[in-house]
């Protein structure tokens, strides 16, 4: 038998510290913070998906994830709706850094126009609009 995969879900991101974490992606992404489940695991909304925050410090028995999960090793890529000159000047405005940008790049979709920026963690962070 064979399938295609529709889409993706969900992503699970290692950090440091959940809090600034979600701090930051709340503030500079504007992402929904939901805390679930027994164990209060932490989720980022945005669109249809979300994004599982990981304690860097929890045990695999705690969390099954990636045998290697460390803070600072994802790069992750986030399109958004406004234009790119909007985003620096959001960028600006929260005081963030942009590393890179704005930059032209090939998306899932076709071109894109990108910004990039780094996480609490480390993390590469790309901003992008499409034309």
């Amino acid at each position: 038998m064979r399938f295609a995969v529709d889409r993706l879900d969900h992503l699970v991101v290692t950090v440091r510290d959940v809090e600034i974490a979600t701090a930051w992606y709340a503030r500079v992404l504007g992402m929904e913070v939901e805390t679930y489940g027994p164990q209060l695991r932490t989720a980022l909304f945005f669109g249809g998906q979300k994004i599982n925050l990981r304690p860097a410090d929890c045990t695999q028995q705690e969390w099954w994830s990636g045998v290697n999960a460390t803070p600072g090793s994802q790069d992750l890529c986030f399109v958004v709706t406004v234009t790119i000159e909007e985003v620096i000047a959001h960028l600006h405005d929260l005081g963030v850094a942009i590393e890179l940008g704005p930059v032209k790049r090939d998306g899932a979709l076709g071109p894109i126009t990108s910004v990039y920026c780094r996480d609490p963690d480390g993390n590469l962070i790309e901003i992008a609009t499409y034309a």
